[in-house]
């Protein structure tokens, strides 16, 4: 029983309650008022501090006669598993439970020995660490729904940077990175990580292998990443323990609307509580010390770390590109292409063949799926011949066969502008060469729909591998950059005017001639005789 239970008991029994009500009150058992009591009365009572109290007689127990034998085993085996010592215990003819035997093991066994962790400080401008913390929080606005606490700490200030996202993946790492350096005014050497994808690719034994894009970046900004060692969290306990902190005086005690809020209600803390608070360890407040350190920072580049994920995506019939479950609309023509989509924080920008920017959407969060972003101009427009002269130039690429195909299902379908677009898409299924193939079949036996494309595709075609979706759609494109006349040689004597009339030092360099089949011939000056083989 512990003091304040004590000091409540003796409290009411001298206000004048009784053993029972005082009992009822606090949740005990008669006996334990009592007993509690008498421990009381004794300590006042006896002549020594100390002497009237008295350790509680403990019962009997159907282990004591195996004591010894616990022990011996505990000694010889200090990590023996309770299971084996309950059968050791079987064959010496203990009969009593499992439980009461884990108890006692868990009692008499003597705890490892846990070295002390060394706590070091770094200087001004040296290192700093970074980890992210997951929370499942529940959204006024939004529901229950799970982020994650991005959070970096230099090691001198101890002065943090701190936002909530919904992903830990490398392009919202990075960018996190970059929002980071810009709060704290600079970077620190050396930055300490765990090992999370993102920066460490794999180990070779016991040397990290670091992510070829993440060092790229680190040596975008000039520092130098390190990974900690494995199940060592007391390596980065600097950002390890600021997490606790963050949940007692943050989210504690506060309801957020939405991810946008939690982000704003963070920025308002760090500024007017994280920062200026007086720190436990160093015994000031983050932002004064963070003044002496950041001279010492590394400068900011003069340009940010594109930080931007760039995909390849196929437009589907309908005429969208899909990232993360949701679609984004793209111009009509482009449909069946496969085109660089470049996402960044909140936008996403699709680009054609020749890597001119077609479209531009606000990105759709993580929590959404199934969303469609249109814009109005993407759809096929309403002008008859304008639509029919874009297919027929997309089918021309086909080949003959293709513009035919084309012909025949204009004729044959009373919704053939449909089907061709649907045809279109099926090269970003299938290679373009088969796409080909399939529509002469499908011209010679005058078999024009897209089922029967599909038919035949199906039957003698596989689908593309991830490696092949995006290449024969750009080999057209290269190929007619690189089928360009090649620059020819020119003659040496074009650049004379380059040089000078006499030289200043020394003689020219190279002949100024032109070069004959039959050799060099060079001119000779008056007054000057060839000098003899």
């Amino acid at each position: 029983m512990n003091d304040t239970r004590m000091h409540q008991i003796v409290v009411l029994f001298q206000g004048g309650a009784s053993i029972r009500g005082i009992a009822q009150s606090l949740h005990l058992s008669r006996r334990t008022v009592r007993r509690a009591l008498e421990q009381h009365h004794l300590a006042r009572t006896a002549d020594r501090p100390g002497e009237g109290l008295t350790p509680p007689r403990r019962r009997g127990s159907q282990l004591d006669p195996f004591d010894t034998a616990i022990r011996d085993l505990l000694d010889r085996y200090p990590d023996i598993a309770v299971q084996r010592v309950h059968e050791e215990l079987r064959r010496l003819g203990y009969q009593g439970g499992y439980t009461i035997l884990a108890q006692r093991v868990r009692s008499l066994r003597v705890p490892p020995a846990v070295a002390p962790v060394r706590r070091f400080e770094t200087s001004k401008g040296l290192q700093a660490q970074m980890d992210y913390s997951s929370y499942d929080l529940d959204f006024t606005g939004e529901g229950r729904r799970r982020v994650y606490a991005f959070s970096y700490v230099l090691g001198y200030s101890r002065r943090q940077y701190l936002h909530f996202v919904e992903g830990q993946d490398f392009a919202t790492t990075v960018r996190q990175h970059i929002q980071a350096f810009e709060h704290l005014g600079g970077v620190a050497a050396t930055c300490l990580y765990d090992n999370m994808k993102v920066v460490v690719s794999g180990y070779d034994g016991d040397e990290p292998v670091y992510n070829p894009r993440f060092l790229a970046f680190a040596a975008h900004y000039g520092f130098r990443p390190v990974a900690c060692r494995v199940r060592r969290p007391q390596t980065k306990g600097k950002v390890e323990r600021p997490f606790g902190y963050v949940e007692s005086s943050l989210l504690n005690g506060r309801s957020f609307h939405s991810l946008e809020h939690l982000n704003e209600t963070t920025a308002w803390w760090l500024a007017e509580v994280a920062d200026v608070r007086i720190h436990r360890q160093t015994q000031a407040r983050p932002v004064d010390r963070h003044a002496e350190e950041q001279p010492f920072l590394l400068p900011l580049p003069a340009q940010p770390f594109d930080a931007s994920e760039v995909v390849y995506r196929t437009v589907d019939a309908e005429g969208y590109v899909v990232y993360r479950q949701n679609f984004y609309s793209a111009p009509w023509r482009l449909i069946g292409q496969i085109l660089a989509v470049r996402v960044q924080e909140s936008t996403v920008t699709i680009y054609d063949r020749s890597f001119v920017a077609v479209a531009t959407h606000a990105l759709i969060g993580r929590g959404t799926v199934g969303r469609r972003s249109h814009l109005p101009e993407h759809a096929p427009p309403r002008d008859g011949h304008r639509r029919a002269e874009e297919l027929a130039s997309r089918f021309a690429e086909f080949g003959p066969g293709g513009s035919r195909f084309l012909e025949g299902l204009l004729g044959a379908a009373r919704y053939g502008w449909h089907e061709a677009e649907r045809v279109l898409s099926l090269v970003g299924t299938y290679p373009r060469g088969d796409v080909t193939a399939a529509l002469e079949r499908a011209v010679q036996y005058g078999a024009f729909s897209l089922g029967a494309i599909q038919r035949i595709l199906a039957a003698r075609s596989q689908p593309k591998t991830p490696r092949d979706l995006w290449a024969d759609d750009h080999r057209s494109y290269l190929e007619g950059l690189l089928d360009r006349e090649p620059t020819r040689p020119r003659p040496t004597s074009e650049y004379q005017t380059l040089l000078p009339e006499e030289p200043r030092h020394g003689p020219a360099i190279g002949p100024p001639w032109d070069e004959s089949p039959e050799g060099p011939e060079p001119p000779e000056g008056p007054g000057e005789e060839p000098e003899p083989a």
